[in-house]
């Protein structure tokens, strides 16, 4: 390490947990983060101000205006830009020492092993659960510790798994969930910095082999109450001895039907006698919509009358997955003509 760098670390070298010993650690560890969204961007600005000497940038989103409220890489300028690009821009400037690698690509079970056997330590900061088992799947074949985070609303969770033997983020979670992702549920654009830092401090005391690493342990932070909150969960050995990355299976979601965004394109050119029900809530449906009724998903059951059974119905929210759950509601009503529209309105909106 040269004179320049051992002055920038100065700060975090007299502590004797880490020392000089401990930030040549973090200046030869690798170290990719998966999603450079409201959790990935604390993230990776601290990790790189920390010294972590390689560290890559996975997302193949592009930024958004909504993202400014918490995506704190990113500012006007970006908007339309690929994120991982930003990112790996903005990153470059704040330490000129360290090695970014930009993959703004999404992250699959054709590439998963070959990209993260690239790097020592994987944090996942992304916002679904595909991704989130694809990349513990991966991370087990390889043996690759992972540091995960996740937030919703005023709630957020940090974690590490497959960590000397510890437990796996299927030992936790052995099925999904059915919470929606930001743009979905809302969440306050502190939280994700919070939460972010949380694991970045994780990040460093695993590379530094300090202090007491989360395994087996989920942190669970209320914003509002102001409260930390620590439980412990048990390894299942069946899921520490995965061979193969699983396919990954939703039950919930396998059964819904969906149409695409060209198919009701078609069916809308066609004026085919359709009905296109928005069921986002009222500041979301204000900024725009493709529907001809406005039924908040809360409020489906109060206005079946409104939703006819003779002609199909397609339900849509932003991305897709609020309405997969309202086509599922008026299943149960003994609904049988009625489609969610895939990937929301977004989706939509992308292709015309």
């Amino acid at each position: 390490m040269n004179i320049q760098e051992q002055e920038r670390y100065k700060r975090q070298t007299i502590l004797p947990q880490i020392g000089m010993e401990g930030q040549l650690k973090f200046k030869q560890a690798r170290v990719l983060v998966v999603g450079a969204g409201g959790l990935g961007c604390p993230v990776l600005q601290y990790l790189v101000a920390a010294g972590v000497g390689t560290l890559g940038v996975m997302d193949f989103d592009k930024v958004d205006l909504s993202n400014l409220q918490r995506q704190i890489l990113y500012g006007e300028a970006d908007l339309g830009k690929s994120k991982a690009q930003c990112a790996a821009a903005r990153l470059k400037t704040m330490n000129p020492h360290a090695y970014i690698h930009c993959h703004d690509q999404e992250l699959t079970a054709a590439n998963a092993l070959d990209l993260l056997n690239a790097y020592d330590l994987i944090v996942d900061g992304s916002d679904n659960f595909r991704t989130r088992y694809l990349v513990n799947d991966a991370c087990v074949i390889l043996g690759k510790p992972v540091v995960f985070g996740s937030i919703f609303q005023f709630e957020g969770q940090v974690s590490v798994f497959n960590y000397k033997g510890g437990p796996t983020y299927r030992c936790l979670y052995p099925e999904p969930g059915d919470t929606g992702s930001c743009m979905e549920s809302g969440v306050l654009g502190i939280l994700p910095g919070t939460i972010g830092c949380l694991m970045a401090t994780e990040v460093l005391k695993i590379i530094s082999e300090s202090g007491e690493v989360l395994r087996g342990k989920l942190l669970v932070y209320d914003a509002l109450k102001n409260t930390f909150n620590t439980f412990s969960f048990a390894a299942q050995v069946k899921n520490q001895e995965l061979k193969s990355i699983l396919p990954f299976q939703d039950e919930c979601m396998l059964e819904i039907p969906e149409i695409t965004a060209d198919d009701l394109r078609s069916k809308l050119s066609t004026q085919a006698a359709i009905r296109v029900i928005d069921i986002r809530e009222e500041p979301e449906y204000a900024s725009g919509t493709i529907a001809d009724t406005f039924i908040p998903m809360g409020t489906l059951l109060d206005n079946l009358n409104r939703i006819p059974r003779d002609i199909p119905v397609i339900l849509h929210c932003q991305k897709g997955s609020r309405s997969r759950s309202a086509v599922k509601i008026l299943q149960e009503q003994g609904y049988r003509n009625v489609w969610s529209l895939e990937k929301g309105i977004e989706g939509y909106l992308k292709i015309i």
